[in-house]
C-alpha cells in the first residue's frame, strides 16, 4: 500500500519545516519515506531533504512568469494547469515507489485548496494510482492572537475541506511560542498569545469568540460587521468540521501525537494491530493557569 500526505496551508505557516521533521521521524521509524515538492516557486534551500518528485523538474513559476509575463499567482495557477495537462509525468515519477510514505510539500497560496479544482483532480489521480490520501492544514499560533484572523483561518480550513474532500487534520503549529511563559518578557513569546487554559477554545474553536454582544458592538469598526458575525458564528457552531492538532517540533511527543493521528487517519499498517491515535494529556495545558 501507498500513501501520500499532502502539507496545505497559508504561506509562513511552517509546512517545509513540518514536512522535513515528518520526514525525518519516519526515516528514524524505518519507515519508507520520502518528499515531494509541489509547490513550482520554492527555492532548493527551502528543503532540508531534496525532494524525490519535484514539480520545477517539469515547469517553474520562474519561467513562467519570465517568458509568459504572468505575476506571482497568475503563474501558480498556470503551472499547476499545466501539471493537470502532464498527469502521465506524474504517473511515471511516482512509478518507482511502492510501499512508500510520500509527504508531498504544496504552495502557499490557500486558493489552490479552497476553490480551484487542481488539488481534488490530482488527489483523485493518486488515488487511482493506489495511494491512501489525506491532508494536513497548517496555521501559525499567531493566529490566535487575533480573533478575526483566527476564524478566517478557521473558514479557509473549512472550505478546504470540503473542497478536496478527503481525511483531514488541522494543524496549529508553532506552539512552542505559546508554552512559554507569557509573564516573562525575555520568554520570547509574543504579546497577545494565549495563556494555555485560555488554547482550547482555539484548538477546539468555540464561536464564541468571535461574538459580539449588543453592548460590545460600539468597539466594531462597522456595526454591520455585528451581522456578519452573528451569521459565521451560526455556520460554525451547524457545522462543527474544524479542530486543530497543537504542533510544538521542539517537542518529540508533539510531533509523534500528531503523526499517530495521520496514521490513524490514513489507517496505515491497517494488516497489523489496531493503533489508536495518542491523544494530549489535558494537564499539557494547565500548568500556566
Amino acid at each position: 500500500m501507498r500513501y501520500a500526505v499532502l502539507v496545505t496551508g497559508p504561506a509562513g505557516a511552517g509546512k517545509s519545516t513540518f514536512s522535513s521533521s515528518f520526514l525525518t521521524h519516519l526515516r528514524l521509524s524505518k519507515r519508507s519515506a520520502n518528499l515531494v515538492n509541489f509547490d513550482p516557486a520554492a527555492s532548493p534551500t527551502s528543503f532540508e531533504y531534496e525532494p524525490v518528485i519535484d514539480i520545477k523538474d517539469l515547469i517553474s513559476l520562474d519561467d513562467v512568469m519570465g517568458e509568459l509575463g504572468y505575476g506571482p499567482n497568475g503563474g501558480l495557477v498556470y503551472c499547476f494547469e499545466y501539471l493537470m495537462q502532464n498527469m502521465d509525468w506524474l504517473e511515471e515519477e511516482l512509478g518507482g515507489f511502492e510501499d512508500d510514505y510520500l509527504i508531498i510539500d504544496c504552495p502557499g497560496q490557500i486558493e489552490l485548496y479552497t476553490h480551484h479544482p487542481f488539488l481534488p483532480d490530482l488527489v483523485r489521480n493518486l488515488q487511482r494510482l493506489g495511494f491512501r490520501v489525506c491532508a494536513t492544514y497548517l496555521i501559525e499560533s499567531q493566529f490566535m492572537e487575533d480573533r478575526y484572523k483566527f476564524f478566517s483561518g478557521v473558514l479557509s480550513a473549512m472550505s478546504a475541506m470540503v473542497n478536496l474532500e478527503i481525511p483531514w487534520i488541522n494543524i496549529m503549529s508553532k506552539m512552542d511560542l505559546v508554552t512559554a511563559n507569557t509573564d516573562d518578557p525575555s520568554s520570547g513569546a509574543r504579546n497577545g498569545i494565549r495563556r494555555k487554559k485560555d488554547i482550547a477554545r482555539y484548538l477546539d474553536p468555540d464561536p464564541l469568540l468571535l461574538a459580539t454582544t449588543r453592548g460590545q458592538e460600539a468597539s466594531v469598526p462597522n456595526p454591520r460587521f455585528h451581522a456578519l458575525n452573528q451569521a459565521i458564528v451560526h455556520l460554525i457552531e451547524d457545522h462543527p468540521l474544524v479542530s486543530f492538532l497543537p504542533l510544538d517540533l521542539s517537542s518529540p511527543d508533539s510531533l509523534e501525537t500528531v503523526i499517530s493521528h495521520i496514521d490513524y487517519t490514513m489507517q496505515y499498517g491497517e494488516d497489523e494491530e489496531p493503533k489508536e491515535p495518542h491523544d494530549l494529556d489535558e494537564g499539557d495545558f494547565q500548568d500556566l493557569e
